[in-house]
């Protein structure tokens, strides 16, 4: 098992690890608009283990549209802060130290405390933003990290991508998510803030799904 979490005061918004909270459609943090989605992928650990490689290697946001630029892994060794469980709920912190992967254009693989810098344009919807890993988790049946802004976005908040092996032997792909509009046009049309979102949860699900991934 590896899990990891980080946390830094620069993320430009409060409720870090909001995207972990059970309530979190009823009762977002303040200002924000929350979203979630999930799709069954499949069943079986083959399945489980090609989609959380997929996801730890970026897939999900390269397949939105996105392009990834100074990736960068958190520096020495990560104090973990707060984890969560599969039910949201903080687990006691602990230290770790974790060997860095990279995929086979040298990018490194997600981890707690990696900076990156995505841009690009998402259905006409501009995407261009400094984001941290806020936690990390590589278990026997669940693999899965958050993103929070940092700055630089139309939008600030959190969303989190998780691959679950369920006891039932289904994979399942979960994306939560909130955003607080930032831009002058998105708090004025908060509509185009749902919209943006729903066009990152169709790229991300293109990414991971085997209905996508794979050849007819």
């Amino acid at each position: 098992m590896r899990r990891g979490t980080f946390r830094d005061e620069t993320v430009d918004y409060a409720a870090v690890g909001a995207t972990q909270a059970s309530d979190l459609l009823q009762y977002p943090p303040e200002r924000s608009i929350p979203a979630a989605e999930a799709w069954r992928l499949g069943s079986g650990e083959e399945r489980f283990r090609t989609a959380g490689e997929a996801l730890l290697s970026w897939n999900a946001q390269r397949g939105a549209g996105l392009e990834l630029a100074d990736v960068r892994p958190a520096s020495g060794p990560s104090y973990s802060g707060v984890a969560f469980d599969a039910e949201g709920n903080a687990i006691a912190p602990s230290r770790r130290e974790a060997e860095q992967r990279y995929d086979a254009d040298g990018t490194p693989y997600v981890g707690a405390g990696t900076t990156v810098h995505v841009r690009g344009r998402v259905k006409g919807h501009r995407a261009d933003a400094e984001l941290r890993v806020i936690f990390c988790v590589e278990e026997a049946r669940r693999i899965g990290f958050a993103l929070g802004t940092v700055g630089g976005s139309v939008v600030s908040g959190e969303e989190s991508f998780m691959i679950e092996w369920r006891d039932n032997d289904e994979v399942w792909f979960t994306v939560r998510a909130f955003d607080a509009p930032t831009s002058p046009l998105y708090r004025l049309l908060p509509p185009l803030v749902r919209r943006r979102r729903r066009e990152l949860f169709r790229g991300y699900l293109r990414a991971i799904s085997p209905l996508y991934t794979t050849s007819a």
